[in-house]
């Protein structure tokens, strides 16, 4: 099986030099030094509530090194992983990052050609599942299941185990969602992982005595490289569930009493559904909110605050990028905004010129710093694309404050032309959002004879829809050229499992 060449350097995955502190070793801090207190809490296989150590965690990781590397895994071989969350996830990112072997989570909800251009990209050793996987994958893909890997590392030696490993080396090959192409995979180094999750900690004041609820999938790099890296690092208690579920959230809340959670939008348009009582009760216990992924509307955050009684903090990052942006943990969470680069992120806006842009004017979002991947797997064409002079273009768009807060006005992709003016469709979700009985909305551009485009807005509601009220309250606020042209109401909106609007799914709208 190739080795991946990924931008300019070695084909060798250490780089051909070490260094000494590694990811695993500020897991220890936790996994070590906090051996005897509880770390996990989880359902078993069997549905019964069940605990683990930080040092029984620390056993499980070495046995499945130690079993990882007598199947054959060295640093650099890539081990698939298409699993719910479940405990024997964590066993697989802490075994791996010890083997040097780059893991490759894969989307739960892929299917056929998702999966076989990831597994047909990345050429893992293995993938591991928990069955079901019959038909899914391509023959040629060599399948460990994962209850049996556990069964045959539960008897090998639990005693330290430890590779030298450059900080530098791969960890993790994440796929981008893909929505206007084949998914490209970003290659995360330890260094990313930790860089950002140190960040993180530090920025959210993230400590031994918080109790973290893990309801985000494992696979994506939100639940993965926020969630389960700042929870070893931090050595704080954690609630993982499958999956997050509106209807159980109450029980969740209640009987583990988190102090912090992160979140989607869409978890917590569906945690506003619950009883004000209840609501009351969870934010008296709760210290942070976080959200990510996908746009929050400001509507959301209003009434989160008025009924939960916290103001969510919003916050913006990338596949490629992890953490970018943040509002403060003390200091102003403004509305509508993810709030300033983190420490250590240096961030441009840049016009179509190769221009700083200036306050208030709309840019692409160009960031630098320690947590950006070093490149993308076996794909030169897209490094030389997304990388210029060691700045990552995102494809995001944005306009800053005189002060430095960042507003994401969508993706440049997104972006509408018509009649020459462009119109950014976060602008006018928002305004709709505002309607009453409108619960979600995405706005898009759709082929017009005379101007080109003109936008669309696709909106779900708890009422039939008045596109003429609707008409009427885009007049008296936006730009003619910005007023849709058509409201058509949807069930529902296509979405990623992470929350985000799939645009190229949407009906046609004639």
């Amino acid at each position: 099986m190739r080795r991946g060449y990924i931008r300019s350097r070695s084909s060798d995955p250490s780089g051909g030099h070490f260094q000494g502190v590694q990811l695993t070793d500020l897991f220890a801090n936790s996994l070590l030094g906090r051996r005897d207190a509880v770390a996990l809490e989880y359902e078993s296989a069997e549905g019964r509530p069940a605990q683990l150590t930080f040092g029984e965690i620390e056993a499980r990781a070495n046995r499945l090194a130690r079993l990882l590397s007598d199947r054959g895994l060295v640093p650099g071989s890539r081990l698939g992983v298409w699993l719910a969350n479940r405990v024997e996830f964590i066993d697989l990112v802490l075994a791996c990052a010890r083997l040097g072997v780059i893991l490759v989570p894969i989307n739960i909800l892929y299917r056929g050609r998702e999966i076989a251009h990831i597994v047909g990209d990345s050429e893992p050793a293995a993938v591991v599942t928990a069955g079901g996987a019959e038909g899914i994958f391509p023959p040629e893909v060599a399948i460990w299941n994962v209850e049996e890997l556990s069964e045959a590392a539960a008897s090998l030696d639990a005693s330290p185990f430890r590779r030298a490993l450059d900080g530098d080396s791969p960890a993790l090959l994440v796929y981008t969602s893909g929505t206007t192409g084949r998914s490209k995979g970003a290659v995360l180094t330890h260094n990313n992982l930790l860089a950002n999750a140190v960040t993180l900690v530090s920025s959210w004041r993230i400590t031994a005595e918080d109790r973290f609820l893990c309801a985000l999938p494992l696979f994506h790099v939100h639940g993965l490289g926020n969630g389960l890296i700042t929870w070893l690092i931090s050595g704080c208690r954690m609630r993982l569930v499958e999956r997050f579920d509106a209807g159980r959230a109450a029980s969740w809340f209640s009987d583990f009493a988190p102090t912090l959670f992160f979140g989607v939008p869409t978890m917590y348009v569906r945690l506003l559904e619950l009883p004000d009582e209840t609501a009351r009760s969870i934010g008296a216990g709760m210290r942070l909110f976080v959200s990510g992924s996908a746009p929050l509307p400001a509507p959301v955050l209003d009434a989160f605050h008025s009924r939960f009684g916290h103001l969510i903090l919003e916050r913006y990052g990338m596949s490629e990028t992890l953490m970018i942006c943040s509002n403060l943990y003390f200091g102003e969470r403004r509305p509508g905004s993810v709030g300033l680069p983190l420490p250590g992120v240096s961030l441009r806006l840049v016009n179509a010129a190769g221009e700083d842009c200036a306050d208030a004017a709309v840019g692409e979002v160009w960031v630098r710093g320690p947590a950006t991947c070093r490149g993308y797997w076996r794909r030169p064409d897209a490094d030389a694309e997304a990388f210029v002079n060691g700045w990552f273009r995102t494809g995001d768009l944005a306009q800053r404050s005189a002060d430095g807060y960042v507003t994401l006005r969508g993706r440049a992709t997104d972006l509408i032309i018509s009649g020459g003016f462009n119109i950014y469709p976060r602008e006018i979700e928002e305004l709709l959002l505002e309607q009453h009985g409108v619960r979600e909305a995405v706005v898009v551009g759709a082929p017009d004879d005379t101007r080109g485009e003109v936008p669309i807005a696709y909106l779900v509601s708890d009422r039939p829809l008045e596109p003429a009220a609707l008409e009427a309250a885009c007049r008296t606020q936006l730009a003619s050229f910005k007023v849709p042209r058509a409201f058509l109401a949807v069930e529902s909106l296509p979405r990623t499992a992470l929350g985000k609007v799939q645009r190229h799914l949407l009906p046609p709208w004639r």
